[in-house]
């Protein structure tokens, strides 16, 4: 087991997954599924497997009510290897995730944790303090959880997906990111984003391009790229998560930036054949 430890904060949830044809268009009309199953989702859960599984020392930070649905998510990732430390929420975040073979996918999202009293913040600020790296996704938890985070001093990275550059819950996410992760979905210039997320503090910024791999912009404003792994993709969800896992999984072993982005495609084609978001969840599963 790797000494260095990860602090991963954010969303874990029990999805459904339904494949159709094409992506339901916006005027009331039929469909049938191609294929559709229950599964653990979430951003968090999703980079704790992919860390798991490369035998780094994780801790996920995670919400979840004491429901039918929280406990198919504790009990999964706990068979899976995963160490958690939950706070109990009112609701368990839930989705309903439309997608097709193509990889387009739309998430309705059923139930969302509520808000945090701070019960456990006494457990994770000495958790994140103990850390070599803290992960912090998207959503009102870790939000709140940033200034903390920030006082510690360990490094932290973020992963804001989609961002197309304006929105504002992300950008307190990017203020305090030693590591920005996103995808070229909605940005114009990715390359242009990047470098920006440098010149403002960040030392490394990495964006995922799908099929064609990725780009990144080191500290010092060079821009490396890497091929995708060639794989027989089945569902394409928790790749980036398990992207961002490799890279940070290898810059942890003192990689370089080209060698671990290199292992960011390796761990993210190590999902692609699977319908969970990592084959560690297919036996617990099954």
């Amino acid at each position: 087991m790797r000494s260095h430890r990860v602090f991963i904060a954010g969303p874990a949830s029990w999805n459904r997954m339904v494949v159709l044809d094409r992506l339901p268009e916006p005027v009331p009309h039929m469909q049938f599924a191609e294929d559709s199953w229950e599964t653990v989702g979430g951003t968090s859960a999703g980079k704790a497997l992919s860390l798991t599984a490369l035998g780094r020392d994780v801790l996920l930070y995670a919400q979840s009510a004491d429901d039918e649905d929280g406990r198919r998510v504790r009990s999964a990732l706990a068979d899976a290897g995963v160490p958690a430390l939950w706070e109990t929420s009112v609701e368990t975040e839930r989705h309903l995730n439309l997608m097709t073979r193509a990889g387009e996918r739309v998430s309705l999202y059923l139930s969302s944790p509520s808000e945090s009293h701070g019960a456990e913040d006494a457990r994770i600020r000495q958790a994140m303090s103990d850390a070599d790296a803290l992960v912090l996704d998207l959503a009102a938890e870790p939000l709140r959880l940033l200034p903390m985070a920030a006082e510690t001093g360990v490094p932290i990275w973020v992963d804001v997906h989609d961002y197309d550059g304006e929105a504002e819950f992300h950008r307190p996410f990017l203020a305090v990111a030693d590591a920005v992760f996103c995808n070229a979905d909605r940005l114009t210039d990715p390359v242009a984003f990047l470098q920006a997320r440098v010149a403002s503090g960040a030392s490394l910024a990495v964006c995922t391009l799908g099929a064609d791999g990725a780009v990144a912009v080191d500290a010092d404003g060079l821009e490396h790229r890497v091929a995708a792994v060639p794989v027989d993709v089945q569902d394409t969800n928790g790749a980036g998560d398990a992207f961002l896992a490799g890279v940070l999984d290898a810059r942890l072993a003192g990689r370089g930036v080209r060698e671990s982005l290199e292992a960011g495609a390796r761990s993210a084609s190590t999902v692609l054949g699977t319908r969970h978001l990592h084959p560690l969840l297919d036996a617990v599963l099954s």
